[in-house]
């Protein structure tokens, strides 16, 4: 990949770069020409995801939902990369529960792996970033970000904290020279929205109905707008929150 886009040399880390969404953007950072650290809890998804990638990634395995994970995490990819210039925070998870039904201990395992751990990487990340001249930071969000279901409060609650507290790296770490955006996904085809497919019997069919491109999305769709976000082409852009969603956002 040429120009602007090409990410050549660069260290890129992805949480939860095992599967789904993801891999989506894994895929796309390796495609132009990043050397990619996958982040995940499973070591046979893990392997599975080095494999797809190519010679230049590895993986390494932790629950960033633990304390000292994040800083643990980071120091290896340093001690095997040398550095790190572009931070994709993409792990998490989803508890879906009425808010009358949700107790402390759901309502914690959500924020720590949604947007505490986001929180822990970035900073353990942040003087390697600094030290780049290029630093990106990319969160993923989600279309809850934006707007409420009644059964994902916490859920929806940690992706509203991801945003702003990507708004936050931006103003803070502009100076740096690091950019922070981040990614809402709309409904998209990965093992995390199987269990709601489950639950809901009917909702792959309102989802088309309220997506004016009348289809889910694919880990797939992912791949270039993290490229860009990872890119020099995107300097100049900092503290936005992009929908990946079909259109659904923004469907009266």
């Amino acid at each position: 990949m040429a120009g602007n886009f090409d990410l050549s040399g660069r260290v890129a880390v992805v949480t939860g770069g095992n599967g789904g969404i993801g891999l989506g953007m894994a895929r796309g950072l390796a495609a132009a020409g990043a050397w990619v650290a996958v982040i995940g809890r499973n070591a046979e998804k893990n392997k599975a995801a080095v494999a797809a990638l190519g010679e230049d990634a590895f993986a390494i395995q932790a629950d960033l939902a633990e304390p000292g994970a994040a800083d643990r995490v980071i120091a290896q990819v340093v001690e095997q990369a040398g550095g790190i210039d572009i931070l994709v925070n993409n792990a998490g998870t989803n508890i879906r529960r009425l808010p009358q039904e949700v107790t402390d201990e759901e309502w914690m395992a959500v924020m720590d792996a949604n947007l505490t751990s986001a929180m822990r990487m970035s900073r353990a990340a942040y003087p390697h970033l600094k030290a780049s001249g290029h630093g990106r930071v990319i969160c993923v969000g989600s279309m809850m970000s934006l707007f409420a279901l009644p059964l994902s409060p916490a859920y929806g609650a940690s992706k509203g904290g991801v945003v702003q507290y990507t708004r936050s790296l931006a103003v803070a770490w502009g100076p740096d020279g690091i950019t922070a955006n981040a990614i809402l996904p709309g409904w998209v085809e990965t093992e995390l929205t199987a269990g709601a497919r489950q639950d809901i019997p009917d909702l792959y069919d309102r989802v088309i109905a309220r997506t004016p491109q009348k289809r889910w999305g694919a880990p797939a769709d992912f791949a270039g707008l993290v490229t860009f976000l990872a890119s020099d082409a995107s300097a100049f852009i900092t503290g936005t929150a992009i929908p990946v969603d079909g259109g659904l956002s923004v469907h009266g």
